[in-house]
């Protein structure tokens, strides 16, 4: 068997046992290729076998010579990590070269989220009840309502829907299934979707596949489509900030911890396989309360306040 047609197995492997989206296996493609290419430009190795510790920090540090962002650098690195635990594990090569790689120390960046004015003015943009209209309402309720990612939003399907029990069973990442919660507009904006968009459009292009949200002739919605629609409602509305299907996943999760919710209760509902990646939330949730400390108590400040004690 050829090298190239590691890459092309692992690819594969991507698609149907992990079922990622299509963006992330590109994203996976173009970053092995990338190193591909580094390797025979400097250096001239050819073969994955003879790739070696020195190799790969000579690689990273021509990444942060580049100026790439610290993200993208460990997402190149992740992917080839990655690359290679299937390569050990397939018994292609012996050792994983990336597998001590540690990147620079950074600051977290906290999640960016809607507060509650913004979210009712999004929902106001899909008011209607044209037939794309009643999807895309569907689409922000069921993102906001369940915290669902936005590819597990394009393959849910009508089975994984239980409204005696109002619970989608959701397919998440790493091939891990979950039963997430939804409450009553959630109900109320499918069944609007499903009578008045999904089944005229079903019918009238004969599809009969079982995904939830379609496009204008019935194929299964992807998650560009999705996110093309929320850049479409915000430019409808009257906000002015940036949109991306993250976003509500995080308004989702900020809401719940607002309101009390337990830390692990929402670590099980986002699909969290560690806890230490829901807690960034917590520090949105502190930000909040400094935030309410410094406007509301009058000694919070360095400014004197009168204080009617007579």
């Amino acid at each position: 068997m050829l090298e190239n047609d590691w890459i092309d197995l692992f690819i594969q492997y991507l698609s149907v046992e992990r079922r990622y989206s299509d963006q992330t296996v590109k994203a996976y493609h173009s970053d092995i290729l990338a190193f591909v290419t580094f390797l025979k430009q400097n250096g001239g190795i050819t073969s994955f076998k003879k790739v070696e510790l020195l190799d790969v920090k000579t690689y990273l540090s021509a990444l942060y010579e580049a100026r790439y962002q610290r993200t993208t650098v460990s997402r190149k690195i992740s992917s080839l990590r990655s690359f290679y635990n299937y390569l050990v594990k397939n018994e292609f090569v012996a050792v994983n070269p990336f597998a001590t790689i540690q990147l620079r120390n950074a600051k977290k960046h906290l999640p960016d989220f809607f507060y509650g004015k913004e979210l009712a003015t999004l929902f106001e943009a899909t008011q209607g009840d044209a037939p794309l209209t009643l999807r895309n309402a569907a689409i922000l309720e069921i993102l906001f309502d369940t915290g669902i990612r936005v590819s597990e939003l394009t393959n849910l399907t009508m089975p994984a829907i239980d409204f005696g029990l109002d619970m989608m069973l959701i397919h998440g990442k790493g091939n891990k299934d979950r039963y997430v919660p939804f409450g009553q507009y959630a109900t109320e904006a499918l069944q609007r979707y499903f009578v008045g968009c999904r089944t005229p459009l079903m019918t009238k292009y004969a599809q009969t596949h079982d995904y939830v949200f379609v496009n204008q002739r019935g194929h299964q919605l992807t998650t560009t489509g999705v996110e093309y629609i929320l850049n479409q409602l915000i430019k409808k509305s009257s906000l002015t900030s940036k949109i991306h299907p993250h976003k509500l996943r995080h308004s989702f999760a900020t809401a719940l911890l607002n309101n009390g919710a337990d830390l692990r209760s929402v670590q099980e509902l986002l699909g969290h396989s560690s806890l230490s990646t829901t807690q960034i939330y917590t520090h949105v949730t502190t930000q909040h309360l400094q935030a309410d400390y410094r406007k509301y108590f009058p000694r919070a400040t360095t400014e004197k306040s009168e204080v009617n004690d007579k």
